[in-house]
C-alpha cells in the first residue's frame, strides 16, 4: 500500500500538460505603445512622428479588425501561436538550416574529468551515451522532474522532441516527425545512427529488455570505426542536409527515385534516438577558450552528422564532445538539461564506468547502403562547396571572463542576465558609435506548448546610460542613476515577455491574421523603423542567456554583419560566445 501512495503521489514529467494555461493575446493599445517605444533609439523626430501616425492609423483602422480575428483563432487553439511561429520560424525558411538555423555547443567535460586526450573517442563516448540513453530512458518512464518556477509547473512538451525527431525538407515547406513515445503510450525506436567518414550505421541500444552497458556501446563503436578506417570513404549523403531546402527536397526525392531502398534507409536515420558523429577533427581547447571546438561543432565536416536531427551528438578524435541540433523541434533549454544531466554524471563517476565489463551476444551494427549515382555524387559535392563557401564567412570567439560572475552581481542587487545585456549594449555602442537592435530570448512556458518571446534591449533608457558613460563630464552619480533605470526597464520586459505580455510575437499574429485574409500589407509592417529596430528578424544583435550552469551553446547571428552573442553566467565567471557574419553571401 505504501508503494502505491509513493507511486500515485510521484510527479510525472507530462502530467500538468493539460492543466496549464492557454497563450493569451495581449491588448493591441499595450502593444503598440511597447513597438513605439522599442523604435524610438533608431529614429530622428520626424522618422518618429511618421511612425507614431502609421501606429495610430493601424489601430484604429485595420489592427482593430485582425485583433478581433486573432482572439477569435485563440478561442479555438489552446495556443493561437504555436503552428504559425514553427512554420514562419522554421520550416517555411529555405536557407540552409544546418548552419544558419541549427544550434550547438561545446560539452563542458574538458573541466573537469576529461581534458582532451588522443584515444579516448571511443570510450568516453559509450560513456556518454550510456547516460544520455539513461535520460531517454527517464522521459520514457516520465521520471524526469517537471520544470518549476517556485510551486508553478512550466510547459514539457518540447521534451518529447529530443529524440526520435527529425525534420524532413518539402520543396516549400518542411515538415518534422516526431517517433518518441512514453512507455504508457506505447512502442517507440530503439536504435541510434552513427555516422563516420561518410558512413552510416544502426545499432538497437537494448538487447532483451535492457540497455545496453557502456562497453557493450563501445563494443558496437569499435566495429563502426575500425571498418571506417580499414575500407574507403562512404558517400557522405548526410552532407545532403546541409543544403539549400528546396534543393535538399529535390535530391530527396529523387534519391528516393532511385532505389526505394533508400526511402527505408532514410526513415531509420529520422526515427534514430539520435544520431552519433565520430569525427576524426581533434579541436583545440581550454576552459578559458571554447573557440576552435565551439567552430567544429557548428561548422565541422557535414558528412558525419544530420542536420535534420533533433539531436546530433559529435564526438572528436581526442576525446572531446559537442552537440548540433535542428532548432525546429524545440528550444535550448531542451538541450541544456540534457547536457547538464549527463556533465553531472560524468562528474560523479569520475568519467568512469564501474560496472561490469562483460559484454552479451549483441548483433553487430547494420551499415545502411545508399544507392547513389553520378547526379546524387554532383549533389553531394555541390552541398558541401556551398556549406563550406558559408561556413566561411562565420568568425567565431569563446573566451572565459574570469574577473568575476553572477556571486558579486547579486551581491550588488542587480540581476547578472541584465548587466550582461547592458554591457553588451554599451560594446556596441562604443565599437559602431549607435544603438544596435537587440533580440534576447525570453520563455513562454508557462504557457500551454509556449516557446518564446522577443525581449528588446536596447531601450531608450539603455541608450542614454550608453551616452552618459561616452561623455565625460556626466557625473558618476548621473551614470549610476541612468543605469539602474536601464536595469528596472530590461527587468520589467523581461517579467512581461515571459509572463505572455510581450508585442513581437503579437505583431506577428496579426500580420499573419492580414496574410490569411488576403489583405494588403498593413502600413506599419513596411515602414522603414519597423526593420531598423529588428522586426522581421532583423536584429544586429542576437542574444541568449544559456543559463547558470557549465553548459555552453551558439547559434549564428540572425543578419549579415550582425553578431550572435550567447552566453552563460557562473557563479566566478562569464563564458561568452560572440559569432559575427562578416560579409553578405552571394
Amino acid at each position: 500500500m505504501e508503494n502505491q501512495l509513493a507511486k500515485s503521489t510521484e510527479e510525472r514529467t507530462f502530467q500538468y500538460q493539460d492543466s496549464l494555461p492557454s497563450l493569451p493575446v495581449p491588448s493591441l493599445e499595450e502593444s503598440l505603445k511597447k513597438y513605439l517605444e522599442s523604435v524610438k533609439p533608431f529614429a530622428n523626430e520626424e522618422e518618429y512622428k511618421k511612425t507614431e501616425a502609421i501606429v495610430q492609423k493601424f489601430q484604429n483602422g485595420i489592427g482593430k479588425k485582425l485583433q478581433q480575428k486573432l482572439l477569435e483563432r485563440a478561442k479555438e487553439k489552446r495556443n493561437w501561436l504555436e503552428d504559425w511561429w514553427l512554420n514562419v520560424a522554421y520550416l517555411d525558411v529555405r536557407i540552409p538550416s544546418q548552419l544558419h538555423v541549427n544550434f550547438g555547443g561545446p560539452a563542458s567535460h574538458i573541466e573537469h574529468y576529461w581534458p582532451p586526450k588522443e584515444g579516448t573517442q571511443l570510450e568516453r563516448g559509450s560513456i556518454s551515451l550510456w547516460h544520455i540513453l539513461n535520460y531517454w530512458q527517464l522521459l520514457r518512464k516520465e521520471k524526469l522532474p517537471v520544470h518549476k518556477v517556485g510551486n508553478t509547473p512550466l510547459d514539457m512538451n518540447q521534451f518529447r522532441m529530443l529524440f526520435s525527431t527529425c525534420k524532413v525538407p518539402g520543396i516549400t515547406r518542411d515538415s518534422v516527425i516526431n517517433y518518441f513515445r512514453t512507455e504508457s503510450e506505447g512502442h517507440c525506436p530503439s536504435h541510434i545512427a552513427v555516422m563516420c567518414r561518410g558512413r552510416v550505421f544502426v545499432f538497437d541500444v537494448m538487447h532483451e529488455g535492457c540497455l545496453m552497458t557502456p562497453p557493450e556501446i563501445l563494443r558496437q563503436l569499435t566495429y563502426i570505426q575500425k571498418k571506417c578506417h580499414s575500407e574507403p570513404d562512404g558517400p557522405g549523403v548526410a552532407a545532403l542536409t546541409s543544403e539549400e531546402r528546396t534543393r535538399w527536397a529535390k535530391a530527396r526525392e529523387y534519391l528516393i527515385n532511385l532505389n526505394p531502398e533508400n526511402l527505408t534507409m532514410l526513415e531509420k536515420i529520422q526515427s534514430s534516438l539520435l544520431v552519433y558523429c565520430l569525427d576524426d577533427g581533434s579541436p583545440h581547447v581550454t576552459p578559458e577558450d571554447y573557440s576552435q571546438v565551439a567552430a567544429k561543432v557548428l561548422t565541422g565536416d557535414p558528412t558525419v552528422r544530420w542536420g535534420d536531427k533533433s539531436y546530433n551528438l559529435i564526438s572528436f578524435s581526442n576525446g572531446v564532445f559537442g552537440c548540433n541540433c535542428d532548432h525546429a523541434p524545440y528550444d535550448a533549454m531542451v538541450i541544456v538539461s540534457i547536457s547538464y544531466y549527463v556533465d553531472q554524471k560524468i562528474f560523479e563517476s569520475e568519467g568512469r564506468w564501474t560496472g561490469s565489463d562483460k559484454v552479451r551476444d549483441i548483433p553487430l551494427p547494420e551499415e545502411l547502403v545508399f544507392t547513389v549515382d553520378e547526379k546524387v555524387l554532383n549533389d553531394i559535392n555541390q552541398a558541401k562547396a556551398q556549406y563550406f563557401k558559408q561556413a566561411s564567412d562565420l568568425q567565431l570567439l569563446v573566451y572565459a571572463f574570469t574577473s568575476f560572475g553572477k556571486k558579486l552581481t547579486k551581491k550588488k542587487k542587480l540581476h547578472p542576465d541584465t548587466f550582461v545585456q547592458l554591457a553588451l549594449q554599451l560594446a556596441y555602442y562604443r565599437l559602431h558609435g549607435r544603438p544596435g537592435c537587440c533580440y534576447e530570448t525570453a520563455m513562454t512556458r508557462y504557457f500551454y506548448h509556449g516557446r518564446t518571446e522577443t525581449v528588446r534591449s536596447c531601450t531608450v533608457e539603455a541608450v542614454r546610460w550608453c551616452q552618459s558613460m561616452q561623455d565625460p563630464s556626466t557625473s558618476l552619480f548621473e551614470q549610476q542613476h541612468r543605469m539602474l533605470e536601464a536595469f528596472a526597464k530590461h527587468n520589467k520586459m523581461m517579467k512581461d515577455c515571459s509572463t505572455g505580455k510581450g508585442f513581437d510575437r503579437h505583431l506577428l499574429g496579426l500580420s499573419l491574421i492580414a496574410k490569411e485574409e488576403c489583405l494588403p500589407v498593413p502600413e506599419l509592417f513596411t515602414d522603414p523603423l519597423f526593420s531598423r529596430s529588428g522586426g522581421g528578424g532583423n536584429f544586429v544583435l542576437s542574444t541568449s542567456l544559456i543559463g547558470y550552469l557549465r553548459v555552453q551553446g551558439v547559434v549564428v547571428p540572425m543578419v549579415h554583419n550582425g553578431y550572435g552573442f550567447f552566453y552563460h553566467i557562473r557563479d566566478d565567471r562569464k563564458q561568452e560566445y560572440t559569432m559575427e557574419k562578416r560579409q553578405p553571401l552571394q
